[in-house]
């Protein structure tokens, strides 16, 4: 028997890497600009995380009551780590938008 090919499994993904190759080249040919961008959507990105994480804790209380102690810390220390997480990516967002400022300030 013939083995196939492990390639062919990411022929359907060529699409969607053809279609986000050109917005990830255009940041990167934008320079300072590209790089705010981009720290403008890290920043989108940690608001729809922790947005995220804060709807689905309050979806669990609604939807299946107030859980007892163990269960509710359980819940609570998800949506916490979760929130930690989207302000550490709300953090770099901002960080690059600070960089593209100062290096647009410097470089100009």
């Amino acid at each position: 028997m013939r083995r196939q090919s492990e390639s062919l499994l990411l022929l359907p993904l060529l699409p969607i890497f053809l279609a986000g190759m050109f917005p990830m080249l255009l940041i990167g040919l934008l320079g300072f600009f590209g790089l705010a961008l981009f720290g403008v959507l890290l920043i989108c990105a940690g608001l729809a995380c922790g947005n995220e994480a804060h709807d689905t804790f309050q979806h669990d209380v609604v939807v299946h009551g107030y859980a007892r102690g163990p269960e509710r810390a359980a819940q609570a220390s998800s949506m916490h780590e979760a929130t930690r997480l989207a302000l550490q990516v709300e953090a770099m967002g901002l960080i690059l938008i600070i960089a593209a400022v100062i290096g647009f300030l410097y470089a100009g």
